[in-house]
């Protein structure tokens, strides 16, 4: 059975390049009749927080991406790292090294002096022949594992195609930290191992983390997934999406007014498609996914489609979802819909016109308060003979026999011609009187 899994670190916010790894691992799960997975990579004490794994469940939960099994916790599953740890020592594919902070500090600035690449120079490993130094009585050991010195790893990436690293590009990893605590690319194999993962599907930041993990799964005589790494997502100069400059969390864009199944369709673009279908629903993109129609290059954020496709699911639906969306923000501007028209008549009336819910939110208000139109508005639109001219049109409209749009809409270009205005003469003085915007 396929299973995948979506593994984030709690260390901040749910990033819009995780919920679409997530979002491509769901599918493919779907897609193929397996299960999805959702686990917590907590072994980071220092920069984890509740807080951010509230964060994650928040965002999973907003977007809709509904996992089979889990949240599964690292930091609850320390005993059996541990274990495993102690199967590679004695197996001989990990050793303890005792080497100080100093004395690293010391490796690498040699290294670096000679132009080395720096990297651990396996004074502590244990090979035949070879007399380890004295163990120190003041250092706890760091526990490294046993990179294979020759060969090759390789393997066929789902997106990417075939992938290889040299062995000895490869430092002996640290698996355990002095305190005994595990450390993340090693916890990331025993996961995937224990939960039967069968496909991997992360952001190519990973690519140089895997040839480490296959190591050690070949060591443990583990069986390997298949890996799948997606490509960033770019912002619109190209440049990597960060907090300072790019909405980023998934609830920058809740609070932006986004609808969570445009953000899921608009990722599913980044980096994928389906012909030329740009607007679907997830039971379509199920239908359609495939890890080979994957781009393997970095797919750019184009906030004006993006809002485009926003616009579109806006459009698509139903009125009293969007009418108890748009409550809150209502609410907090002091707005009653309760002495005015149905609020789901309204939001059919105007929905066509806008592109997030907070501009809904804004093009709903007038119907239920009167909104003071700005005093530069009112001088460039209702100086001169426009107010008199509103008041004939007033007339006009005070002398229909029906009051409906279509009935309205007769009006204006017959009064256009009377008076020997165009029509911006007559529809942006009415707009400032009647909502109080341009």
């Amino acid at each position: 059975m396929i299973r995948t899994r979506f593994a984030p670190s709690p260390t901040g916010y749910l990033h819009i390049g995780g919920v679409r790894t997530a979002l491509f691992s769901w599918a493919y799960a779907r897609k193929n009749n397996g299960v999805f997975v959702l686990r917590i990579e907590d072994t980071d004490l220092e920069r984890s927080t509740p807080e951010s794994v509230k964060a994650i469940m928040d965002g999973m939960h907003w977007v809709g991406l509904d996992y089979d099994e889990g949240p599964f916790y690292q930091t609850q599953r320390f005993d059996r790292y541990k274990e495993v740890i102690q199967q590679l020592l004695e197996s001989g594919h990990a050793y303890r090294c005792y080497c100080s902070k100093d004395e690293l500090e010391t490796m690498r600035a040699e290294q670096e002096a000679k132009g080395e690449k720096p990297r651990y120079d396996r004074r502590w490993r244990p090979e035949e022949g070879k007399t380890l130094p004295a163990i120190p009585a003041d250092v706890e050991p760091v526990i490294r594992f046993r990179t294979p010195l020759d060969g090759t790893v390789a393997w066929d990436d789902a997106v990417k195609g075939r992938i290889e690293f040299s062995n000895t590009e490869l430092d002996d990893l640290i698996i355990a930290r002095p305190d005994g605590s595990p450390t993340y690319n090693f916890c990331v194999v025993v996961d995937d191992w224990d939960m039967q993962i069968t496909h991997v599907i992360r952001g190519d930041d990973h690519v140089n983390n895997t040839p480490r993990q296959i190591n050690i799964l070949k060591a443990l005589n583990a069986p390997l997934p298949v890996y799948g790494h997606l490509p960033m997502i770019l912002n619109e100069d190209g440049q990597k999406m960060s907090k300072r400059r790019d909405a980023v969390s998934v609830v920058d864009y809740a609070d932006k007014g986004i609808l969570p199944e445009a953000l899921l369709n608009y990722l599913a673009r980044l980096g994928w498609g389906h012909g030329d279908d740009e607007f679907f629903d997830m039971q379509q993109f199920v239908e359609w996914f495939s890890l080979e129609a994957v781009s393997a290059s970095a797919s750019r954020f184009n906030q004006e489609k993006f809002l485009w496709l926003n616009a579109q699911h806006i459009k698509a639906a139903d009125n009293s979802r969007l009418a108890a969306l748009i409550a809150p923000r209502l609410a907090a501007a002091g707005v009653d819909t309760s002495s005015g028209p149905a609020i789901e008549d309204v939001i059919a009336l105007v929905k066509e016109r806008v592109q997030d819910l907070n501009a809904l939110a804004l093009e709903v208000d007038y119907f239920y308060q009167k909104r003071e139109a700005a005093a530069a508005d009112v001088e460039k639109h209702l100086a001169g003979d426009a107010v008199a001219r509103m008041g004939r049109f007033a007339d006009k409209l005070a002398a229909l026999d029906s009051w409906t749009a279509a009935s309205i809409h007769e009006l204006f270009k017959p009064f256009c011609a009377e008076e020997g205005i165009k029509m911006g003469q007559l529809g942006m003085p009415l707009r400032v009187l009647v909502c109080g915007t341009t």
